[in-house]
C-alpha cells in the first residue's frame, strides 16, 4: 500500500513514516507540508492513503481532501489531526478515519486496513460525493495527468465546452470537470450566469454593450474576450449594474 504523509511539522511526519514502515505491505512514497503540495504530490506519486493533517498552512487538509474526493481513481484519506472537533467536517468530506495525536501504531494500522479494504466501487461513490459544503478557494484541473490549481478569486469567467468547462483566469485558461450548475451552487453569489453556457465573476465586471446586430455582451475587467448575454439573463444583469450590487 502506497502511502503520502501530509503535516506541516517535520517531526509529526518522522514519526507518522516510522510507524507506517512497521504495517506489513505498506509504505510511504512521499511526504508534503501543506494541502497544496499533497495534492501536487497525489498528481505525481500515485498514493493509495493519504494520512492528512487538517491545521496546516496555505490551503488545509479539509479543503485537500475535498479535491481528492474529486479525482476519477483518489487516494483514500485519513485525516491524523489533534484536534477532535473537526470529525463532522472530516467525514463529510469522505474520510476513511479519523485518528488524534498521538496516534498507537495499533490504531494507525486499523486505519490503513480499512483503506486496503476499501473497493474500487467504494472509491468512484467517494469520487462522485458533493464535498463542497463550504465551497473551496481553488478549483482544480486534472487533465492530461497535469494538476493545476486556480485561485477562486483570479477567476473572470467559467464557461461549459462539451463535457467540461473553460475557466478563464487571471494567468491563462483550464478545463475541469465540474458541472456550471454545481459551481454555481457552490459559490452562490460571488457568480453571476449571464447565459445557459457561462458565469462571470461579479467582482470583474465592468458594463454592458451592444453589437451591431443588437446582440448584448459583458465587458470584464483584464479580459478583452466580450461574452454574450442571454435575453433571459439581461434584466437581472442591468438590475444588478444599477442597484451597484456588483
Amino acid at each position: 500500500m502506497r502511502v503520502l504523509i501530509a503535516d506541516d511539522e517535520p517531526l509529526a511526519r518522522e514519526r507518522l513514516r516510522r510507524m507506517v514502515t512497521e504495517v506489513a505491505g505498506a509504505e510511504v512514497v512521499g511526504e508534503a507540508g501543506d494541502g497544496r503540495a499533497a495534492l501536487e504530490a497525489c498528481a505525481r506519486l500515485h498514493p493509495e492513503v493519504v494520512l492528512l493533517d487538517i491545521r496546516m498552512p496555505g490551503m488545509d487538509g479539509l479543503e485537500a481532501a475535498r479535491h481528492l474526493a474529486r479525482l476519477p481513481e483518489g487516494p483514500a484519506v485519513v485525516f491524523v489531526t489533534a484536534y477532535g472537533d473537526y470529525a463532522l467536517q472530516a467525514f463529510e468530506a469522505q474520510a476513511v478515519d479519523y485518528l488524534l495525536k498521538p496516534v498507537r501504531a495499533e490504531r494507525l494500522a486499523q486505519a490503513l486496513d480499512k483503506a486496503r479494504r476499501l473497493s474500487t466501487p467504494q472509491l468512484e461513490a467517494v469520487a462522485a460525493a458533493d464535498p463542497e459544503a463550504q465551497g473551496r478557494s481553488h478549483l482544480s484541473s486534472t487533465l492530461h495527468g497535469n494538476l493545476t490549481l486556480i485561485p477562486v478569486g483570479e477567476i473572470l469567467f467559467l464557461r461549459a465546452e462539451q463535457k467540461y468547462v473553460l475557466v478563464h483566469h487571471a494567468h491563462g485558461e483550464a478545463l475541469i470537470e465540474d458541472s456550471l450548475t454545481a459551481l454555481e451552487a457552490e459559490y452562490g453569489p460571488r457568480f453571476v450566469r449571464i447565459h445557459r453556457n457561462a458565469l462571470v465573476a461579479r467582482s470583474a465586471l465592468a458594463g454592458l454593450e451592444k453589437d451591431a446586430d443588437g446582440t448584448a455582451r459583458v465587458r470584464l475587467k483584464g479580459c478583452a474576450e466580450r461574452l454574450e448575454i442571454s435575453r433571459r439573463h439581461l434584466p437581472e444583469l442591468r438590475r444588478l449594474l444599477r442597484s451597484g450590487e456588483i
